[in-house]
This record gives structure tokens, sequence and C-alpha cells, in this order.
């Protein structure tokens, strides 16, 4: 059997008494409690850690005395750690590590980590920009707290707090014939360049919606950077799928681009948070999840989705109990 920091504790207050009956009545334990971290200590060690005087109590052996400073410095240790461990418990803000679905960031982390400000004072973010391959990896990796990004591709596993719904749309260029329409279909789409989100797994999705059309389209540009889509479809090089629209706290289109709901039934993909936690949140992460999911509800579908009137009831989940 190995010691326990418990045990460890015995044998020190018994050193510090010179008298096991008296470091039992300061421990409130039983005497052979005390004899038996003794016994084990002794067989642990190989040593003999005191001598037993019979009606004198017992005398530390230099052996003894070695074995002790090691004790307690262990005890500080465990002290220490156990601090810490409260302190990362009841702090209000830690340094706190996000991985962002890189087309998000610009959209969504500055207006959360503005509310998470006000709400619980500053912090340190370490922000870590990706796709979703990267994300997973940096995940698995222990180098992130928590993940925001979208359910496509493969899942997070556990530690996974839906947001919102986000519908795929269209973005055109106002001169496009398409800009004066209530609503475009993929096959429509499908005949004009695409500017496509060159991200691995955002790759496969948006062909994938094209192929329910049974058309892909030409590609007219790929990148990996959300401006630069803007940037091409307002210089009229074609076409783009996306999600999220950008909000009232973010850069606003230009006044070439125009948004349309796509009327095809699509799968509609989730913006979510992933953590490696589960249940076991600390308070900084449930703080940042609970003011997204805030600052969603507060902007509304119509603020960060484009969708068709009969799609925009549900689109945001049921706020986090936690």
């Amino acid at each position: 059997m190995r010691l326990t920091l418990r045990q460890i504790e015995y044998v020190v207050q018994a050193a510090k008494h010179g008298n096991i009956s008296a470091a039992c009545a300061e421990l409130r334990i039983s005497q052979s409690s005390v004899m038996a971290a003794i016994d084990l200590a002794e067989q642990s060690a190989g040593v003999r850690i005191f001598n037993r005087r019979k009606g004198h109590g017992i005398e530390i052996t230099p052996a003894g005395q070695k074995f002790l400073v090691s004790a307690r410095r262990l005890l500080a240790s465990g002290t220490d750690f156990f601090a810490s461990l409260d302190a990362l418990a009841h702090a209000g803000r830690q340094t706190i590590r996000v991985g962002c679905f890189s087309p998000l960031g610009a959209l969504l982390i500055p207006p959360v980590l503005k509310r998470m400000s006000a709400e619980t004072g500053a912090g340190e973010v370490i922000l870590y920009e990706g796709d979703q391959v990267e994300l997973r990896n940096w995940l698995a990796a222990g180098m992130l707290d928590l993940v925001v990004t979208y359910d496509i591709g493969e899942e997070y596993g556990s530690g996974i707090t839906p947001i919102c719904k986000v519908p795929a749309h269209a973005l055109v260029h106002r001169d496009d014939s398409l800009a004066d329409l209530e609503f475009v279909s993929m096959a429509q789409l499908s005949q004009r360049p695409l500017v496509l989100l060159d991200l691995p797994e955002t790759r496969a999705y948006l062909m994938a919606l094209f192929d329910f059309a049974g058309n892909r389209p030409t590609l007219g540009l790929r990148t990996r950077s959300y401006e630069t889509i803007r940037s091409a479809v307002s210089n009229g090089l074609g076409i783009s799928v996306l999600n999220l629209r950008p909000n009232k706290d973010a850069s606003p289109d230009g006044l070439e681009l125009r948004r349309l709901p796509i009327s095809d039934a699509l799968r509609q993909p989730t913006l979510l948070v992933a953590d490696p936690y589960g249940d076991s949140k600390p308070g900084y992460v449930k703080d940042f999840i609970r003011n997204l999911h805030r600052y969603i509800l507060e902007l509304g579908p119509a603020n960060f989705a484009v969708f068709l009137p009969s799609a925009g009831d549900d689109l945001i989940y049921p706020a986090p109990k936690f």
C-alpha cells in the first residue's frame, strides 16, 4: 500500500509531539490509525523512523529526520495545490483560451468578450482562429478551454452546447438579376461562378449543397477569408453561399451586396460551443457560453441569419442550464 497525504500528516504530527497519544488528541483520530501510518511509513522507507520508548513516548531517528524533511515539503506542496484548486473554482475571470472557426472570429468574438468584460471584469483572452480540423486537434491537445464553431464535419464529442441554427444563404452582387428575387434556389446559384469558402470540411459541406441541386458550379475563386469573399462578390467575381451574416457589431456589407434566402430544404448547421470539461465547466467557460447565447438571443434571427419567413421561429436553442 502507498502512503496517503493524510497518513504522512499523522507521522509528522507524531514527530512534532514526540508522543502518539498527544498526536491523536490533536488530530482527533484513534491511536491505531497513527500507529498504522507510522508502520506503513517505515515499511515504505525501509528504515526505522521512530524509536519507541515505553512510557517515554517516541524519539525520531536520524533517518526519520530525513523522512520528515521530505514529508513536510510534500505536505506544503499539497497545501499549495489545493489552494490553487480552490482559487480556480471560485475566481471570476481567468485567462481563457478560445478557439474559433476563422470566419466567425470578427463576427462574434469581440462583442461577446465586451459583454463578459462589463459583467465580470477584464481578463486575458487568447484567441486561436482556425479551420475545423485545426480546432478539433487543438481541443484534443488541451490547448483550448472552448471552441466556437459549426457542427460541420466530425463530431467534437462531449461538452457540446448548441447556440443557434444558421441556414445557408446566398451572397450576390446587386447588379446580378438574382438580387431582385425574394429567394433563390441552389439550381439558380449553380449557374453562376462560385466564390468558395475553401476550408477543409466547409468545402465539402458547401459542395454537397450544390450536389443536392444536381449541378456543381464553376469555381470563380477559392479563399479561406470571409472578408475576401465579400470583396470578390462586390467586384463581380461570382456568388457565394454563407451561413452567419454580419450584425450591427461587425463591419456591414457594402452597397454592392445582397443576401438572399435559399428556397431548397437544406440541412441547417448549428452554431455551438465545444469544451473538454463536460458537466464540470469552470466558471469562466460558463460565463462565455452564457454571454454568447444572450448575445445571439438579443440580436434575434433577422440579425445573424438569412432565411425564409417560415424558418425563423425556432433558430435559437434554449438557454444553457448552468
